[in-house]
């Protein structure tokens, strides 16, 4: 398995001309997976040898601007790069804090920005010892109420008793699990767990040294 990450920003709370905000690209046979999605992230893509519309799944550690105040304009211009048959492929996934799904909702209803490809939102719901307790927000009852639209669909994951982890995927290479941060926000960090392979032995190269 091949893999490979790319550094498309390291600066802190806001860009400079000559460095992006927080994110960057694992490479993986063919798709790439983006870990958070600061402002001028599109920017550094297209100045970087990868391709923005490979991008499949998005990975948000934490709710501050820096680390995701790009990823609303980044899926519009994914969107007008897409063919016209993007709303029959596979959605793009989006993992992050709980109240990540509102967040992109309503930017997006707000600047009436209308997606040609689907995407999930799946929202990480945190506890309450991943940041001072008078940081703490519980965004679990928004929009929820009757009548409201339907924002995106996606999964809501809790932390499962006696785990220290939430499992996000898995496939037969690897598992990708979140654990979590302490900051001045939740905050998650993101572990890609590649799974045991079986070695190869050439049977008859032992036999012929006994």
């Amino acid at each position: 398995m091949s893999l490979e990450i790319t550094f498309l920003g390291t600066g802190a709370a806001f860009p400079s001309p000559s460095r992006g905000a927080s994110a960057l690209v694992l490479r993986r046979e063919g798709q790439c997976w983006l870990f958070d999605c600061g402002e001028g992230t599109q920017t550094q893509l297209m100045r970087s040898h990868l391709r923005a519309a490979r991008i499949t799944k998005i990975f948000i550690t934490h709710l501050h601007g820096d680390h995701f105040f790009g990823l609303p304009g980044l899926l519009c211009t994914l969107s007008l790069q897409s063919s016209p048959d993007a709303s029959s492929r596979a959605p793009v996934d989006i993992y992050g804090p709980l109240g990540l799904r509102s967040f992109l909702w309503r930017s997006l209803e707000l600047s009436h920005s209308q997606l040609l490809f689907p995407y999930a939102v799946h929202e990480l719901v945190p506890t309450r010892d991943q940041c001072p307790a008078e940081e703490f927000k519980d965004f679990s009852s928004w929009d929820t109420g009757e009548g409201l639209p339907q924002g995106p669909p996606g999964r809501v994951l809790r932390l499962d008793p006696g785990e220290d982890s939430y499992l996000l995927l898995e496939d037969e290479q690897l598992a990708v699990r979140a654990f979590r941060l302490f900051h001045r926000v939740p905050s998650f960090g993101f572990v890609l767990e590649e799974k045991p392979r079986p070695g190869k032995l050439n049977v008859q190269k032992l036999k012929d040294l006994g």
